[in-house]
């Protein structure tokens, strides 16, 4: 995020109201009170007295006063004033809360994943367009400095051709991850695939790809996956990775490697990239300026300059579609041992958000999608 889209939006802070007062919504609220950008309003969470804690919990004694908390998004938002709501609920709430705001005419910024299921992605996009408001996911490593410097410097060498990208780590988290089907490619690899779409021109058609689990694992699931996406450029990405891998671990971004015509790039997911001409000697890239915005806080300040009239963020919620479907299909496609083609994917949730879309009344925007990739734009 350019300081100048920050200036933007700071010139009338956004009165927001976050959802979800547990650790991530935490967060967020610490976002939010040391952003230019964005004024808390009010918390809500749906256990009664959540909210007023995290507020006690995390705002400073003097930022108090004239913060609203409650239960229900829609009545909180109206009594105290707010302009926009940032959903950082559980997955399996989003679409609920999303499409509930929007239609009270209030835009969301939703923590990733976008919702569920595709096809709750695929609902959400329909009612963003049905209200007219703006649905932003905060998928929020793709604002990473390092990562468009690492662009930068792969357009310099004629492009990417083929990225690939090292995830080895070993976190013992509890909880619900341990018994996740496909906890690395669900819960972690969705980062990889987002940030892989930043290096690479057009979008993702097929994904191919294998999950396994290792013996020493202490996950139920799959903990380690090999994915391949390839893209209607002809480009292809790569991605292999563990969750049980102890010893030689990588950044928690991954280990980047791209290949272009006339040289390489690569990334330890954590310091600036360099690049490797094909012919002359290694080049540093770039420091972040100091102003830059990172992660969380770029994508409050990208909302929030969108909202005053800046550019609708490429984590809008039909660009980050192709991200979930991305995530969908590997799933599939290791569950299956074969090719999954991008289309497949999106016809049967498009089909699946139209009977969502019946059911809930509100919005009848998926009626003019196309089916296939090209679904995510109106016919």
């Amino acid at each position: 995020m350019s300081a100048t889209a920050s200036n933007l939006a700071a010139q009338t802070p956004v009165k927001v109201l976050v959802v979800g007062a547990g650790g991530m919504g935490r967060a967020w609220i610490g976002t939010v009170l040391r952003s230019a950008d964005a004024q808390l309003v009010g918390v809500v969470d749906v256990i009664d007295g959540a909210a007023r804690s995290a507020v006690q919990e995390v705002v400073p004694a003097d930022l108090r006063t004239g913060i609203a908390t409650g239960t229900d998004t829609v009545t909180v938002a109206r009594e105290a004033g707010a302009e926009a709501v940032i959903d950082v609920t559980i997955p399996a709430a989003h679409h609920a809360v999303t499409a509930d705001a929007l239609h009270a005419g209030f835009p969301v910024l939703g923590e990733k994943p976008c919702a569920a299921t595709l096809a709750e992605a695929v609902s959400l996009a329909g009612h963003a367009e049905a209200t007219g408001k703006l649905f932003m996911v905060s998928q929020s490593r793709r604002n990473n400095p390092h990562l468009h410097e690492t662009r930068r410097l792969a357009d310099e060498l004629g492009g990417a051709g083929i990225v690939d990208t090292r995830f080895y780590k070993a976190p013992r988290f509890g909880g619900f991850r341990d018994e996740m089907d496909h906890p690395l490619i669900v819960d972690m690899a969705i980062h990889a695939f987002d940030a892989g779409r930043v290096l690479l021109d057009g979008n993702p058609v097929s994904v191919t790809a294998s999950s396994y689990n290792p013996p020493w694992s202490w996950y139920a699931g799959d903990a380690a996956a090999t994915v391949a996406i390839t893209y209607d450029t002809g480009a292809v990405h790569t991605f292999s990775g563990s969750w049980a891998a102890p010893g030689g671990e990588t950044s928690w971004n991954g280990d980047w490697l791209l290949s272009c015509a006339n040289g390489s790039v690569s990334w330890d997911g954590e310091t600036p990239p360099a690049a490797n001409p094909e012919d002359g000697e290694e080049i540093a890239g770039r420091n972040p300026a100091a102003d830059e915005l990172w992660e969380l806080d770029a994508s409050l300040a990208g909302f929030c300059a969108a909202l005053r009239g800046g550019d609708v963020p490429a984590s809008e919620v039909h660009g980050n579609v192709w991200t979930q479907a991305i995530v969908e299909a590997a799933v599939r496609a290791a569950d299956t041992g074969r090719r999954v083609d991008l289309a497949e994917i999106l016809d049967e949730a498009l089909e699946s958000a139209r009977v969502l879309d019946v059911a809930d009344g509100r919005s009848q925007a998926l009626t003019a999608w196309k089916t296939g990739t090209s679904g995510l734009t109106a016919a």
